[in-house]
């Protein structure tokens, strides 16, 4: 499953891991992705776009 909003197109972002010695190990930082019906069709959405939509219907 591709972890890539289909609203935004926010995707994984590169960090670096700290052990006690400051040693950095590569890793990946996932963003939020829900599967959401929008509109009758049912697409990844990012949580962070899910509580803006909800914001922008009021």
């Amino acid at each position: 499953m591709s972890r890539t909003c289909q609203v935004c197109g926010r995707g994984t972002r590169a960090s670096q891991s700290r052990s006690h010695s400051n040693v950095a190990t590569k890793r990946k930082q996932f963003i939020n992705v829900q599967k959401k019906t929008v509109d009758g069709e049912k697409i990844k959405i990012c949580a962070k776009c899910i509580k803006t939509m909800a914001k922008n219907e009021k």
